[in-house]
């Protein structure tokens, strides 16, 4: 079994060109890491996301045992029982990758950059790990993004009072947009 206490995300950073006043911290879906998206960014766009004054964290989620692929280890943010968008979440991985994810915003913090001025958000099981992240645990970071992505019937992010989510059919939007 993996210690997950111990795991550091490995990141794989499009650094700013010129003075760091803001940070997008982008995840990749189940399977991937950060490199991959990196690149498939790379490959769609023709150019790095790269910016004058935005710097661009990619992380990779740690090697785990992943329950619908009968155990074997893959990257993902978190464990689900089955994918199922009508099964519980698998609430315990979320909220332990919260807090490694809450580490990369503390570096962030660390280096001057205030949550105004961070975005966050994913593709696919990246997205939704997004949501958890910033719905229910960091609500004053400037924008969350979601790309191809999914949360369960009942997920933990329709609790939460930042967003409204209408019919809890993957609409989602912030009060006041």
């Amino acid at each position: 079994m993996i210690n997950m206490a111990a795991v550091k995300l490995q990141k794989s950073v499009v650094s700013q060109a010129g003075k760091h006043t803001a940070s997008v911290i982008f995840l990749h879906g189940s399977g991937d890491t950060g490199p991959g998206l990196r690149s498939w960014v790379l490959d769609v766009l023709g150019q790095n996301l790269a910016f004058e004054n935005i710097r661009v964290i990619y992380p990779t989620a740690p090697l785990r045992p992943y329950t619908p692929m009968r155990g074997a280890p893959s990257h993902v943010w978190f464990d689900r029982h089955k994918i199922s968008q009508h099964c519980p979440e698998h609430l315990e991985s979320i909220d332990s990758m919260c807090d490694h994810l809450g580490d990369i915003v503390q570096d962030e913090l660390r280096a001057g950059i205030p949550k105004h001025r961070m975005v966050i958000g994913g593709f696919s099981m990246g997205g939704a790990m997004a949501l958890h992240l910033v719905c229910r645990h960091h609500q004053d970071i400037a924008g969350i993004f979601c790309l191809s992505s999914f949360l369960n019937k009942d997920s933990a992010v329709y609790q939460t009072s930042t967003i409204s989510c209408v019919d809890k059919n993957w609409s989602c939007f912030a009060p006041g947009s």
